[in-house]
């Protein structure tokens, strides 16, 4: 045993988003100790400080809410994940975000009711919205920042809370393992990795945004839990289907256009003024995500622009704090620019109903893991659901298992070297970006695919050169991304099936032309 300071938890989990946070929740409510580590500088490190839709409740109809979730999956989502969401849907909405931390969502006006439902959160005067691929208005929102109405108040609970601690600024580089365990984590927190001990371990590391250069999520969404899971040895699936949002700001600093805009009736134009996507898919603009970002990108790509119009809606007043991001990009009018942007990653970590891992003791919840409730294309405003019930049922299942920590050897990272060449990080950083860009966007050939693979092997063999002694966080994100890229070109070439968010086409960029009215990818 080295002579390393470490330090113990029952729980401890990486990540903090509405997952790490209702996984910190579920299991201090049973009793356990939590540590909460988390990269992010809070609240805006965190992908759920950046939704802005909402979170998709079942307004007392599970079985509709299922429906929608399949076909938008086009048939692909496990019915069992699914069942498991719905069924948790309403009542976690309920005790969490309701009664726990009294969010305070939009409403029809005071005194209203809706009488369509029975039961809890579906009959008070919520002003349920409805976003692409939803057959009703369900979805909970407070303007369009609802991240940022969640995770604040979460993040301000669990700090009162005497179970709970919250590490901010902390990374985590490896998992610590043993005979197919997990024993806890080493962080950055010392020159060779500073090891923390835990009973279970819960990943809630969030997405992959950073290994595109347009995307929704912030810049450190590196792919850090997915990676460290993998090279743990732990199952990951689903890979290949990474959302692309339709509708994100088309300048050099994107930001969302939520998809309530065109539930409320905003339309997509092209550069001649026509709206197209009644050619696309009979749902037109309330298509499925991947169909109409396909058809976003094919109008910019045949007229040269496509914009949202915003018109038919009172905007300014429906949607302020979209307005004002688009006034600071100097938009004053009613058409906004948008392209395709990376949102999602449907796949992730393999788990069970409960977020176990192929692991002993290794749990992940969020974007990071993959339930099986997306398939191949995420339907709007479930991701926040998802990690708010996935996270809840691993925090409280993780903290009924053997909570004792096991002290095993943990390995001393080398931190001996002269630091990197300059810019090392960022121009590799750049190199998998464009790589990802080119050959495993919104369309992918195969050929093309095969190449980045061939890239992203050399990238990573470059950074592992340096890694083996250096302990820079940055080199560590960069060694995160370039696996995580791997898994996503490696199930990539693996899948010749178009299927929702993966869409391969032939020989060149553009041979198959996009589906015309019907359900996605008929």
């Amino acid at each position: 045993m080295s002579d390393q300071e470490y330090e113990t938890a029952d729980v401890l989990v990486v990540g903090s988003g509405i997952a790490g946070c209702a996984a910190a929740l579920g299991a201090a409510r049973d009793g356990a100790d939590v540590l909460v580590l988390t990269k992010a500088e809070r609240p805006d490190g965190a992908s759920t400080d950046w939704a802005q839709g909402g979170i998709t409740t079942t307004r007392g109809d599970p079985e509709s809410l299922k429906r929608d979730i399949l076909a938008a999956s086009d048939g692909t989502a496990d019915l069992d994940a699914v069942d498991v969401l719905v069924e948790d849907a309403d009542e976690a909405v309920e005790d969490v975000l309701v009664d726990t931390l009294e969010i305070g969502f939009d409403s029809v006006g005071e005194g209203a009711t809706d009488d369509s439902h029975d039961g809890g959160v579906v009959t008070t005067d919520f002003d349920y919205a409805r976003e692409a691929a939803h057959s009703e208005p369900r979805i909970l929102h407070v303007d369009a920042s609802t991240g940022t109405h969640i995770l604040r108040p979460f993040l301000h609970y669990l700090d009162s809370h005497d179970r709970v601690e919250i590490r901010e600024d902390t990374a985590a580089l490896e998992l610590l393992t043993h005979e197919g365990r997990v024993h806890g984590v080493l962080s950055d927190e010392a020159p060779q990795g500073h090891p923390i001990y835990a009973g279970t371990t819960i990943l809630a590391t969030g997405g992959i945004g950073a290994l595109y250069t347009r995307s929704t999520n912030p810049e450190d969404a590196t792919g850090d839990g997915i990676a460290m899971a993998a090279l743990a040895g732990a199952a990951v699936d689903d890979m290949e289907y990474v959302q692309f949002h339709p509708t994100a700001y088309a300048g050099e600093e994107p930001f969302l256009l939520s998809e309530a805009l065109r539930g409320e009736g905003a339309l997509l134009r092209n550069a001649d003024g026509e709206r197209f996507m009644p050619d696309y898919h009979e749902d037109a603009e309330l298509a499925p995500r991947d169909v109409v970002a396909r058809a976003v990108d094919r109008e910019r790509e045949r007229t040269g622009e496509v914009v949202l119009d915003v018109s038919p809606l009172e905007f300014e007043a429906e949607f302020p704090d979209l307005a004002a991001k688009c006034r600071d990009q100097g938009i004053d009018g009613e058409e906004i620019p948008v392209a395709p942007c990376e949102h999602f990653l449907c796949g992730g970590i393999d788990v069970d109903e409960d977020g176990r891992t192929s692991l002993d003791r290794l749990y992940a919840v969020g974007e990071c893991s993959r339930t099986g409730v997306h398939g191949a294309n995420r339907l709007a405003s479930t991701s926040l659901l998802e990690g708010l019930v996935w996270g809840l049922r691993a925090g409280s299942d993780a903290a009924n298992r053997d909570t004792d920590p096991e002290i095993v050897e943990a390995p001393e990272l080398r931190n001996s070297d002269p630091d990197l060449p300059e810019r090392f990080a960022t121009e590799k950083a750049i190199r998998l970006k464009r790589t990802m860009d080119e050959s495993l966007g919104l369309e992918r050939v195969p050929d093309e695919v095969a190449r980045a693979s061939g890239v992203l092997r050399r990238l990573k063999g470059e950074v592992d050169a340096y890694i083996r002694t250096r302990t820079a966080r940055d080199l560590y994100e960069l060694r995160n991304a370039s696996v995580t890229a791997l898994l996503i070109a490696r199930a990539a070439s693996e899948n010749d099936e178009s299927k929702g968010c993966h869409y391969v086409v032939g020989e060149k960029r553009g041979d198959t032309e996009p589906p015309k009215t019907g359900p996605a990818n008929d």
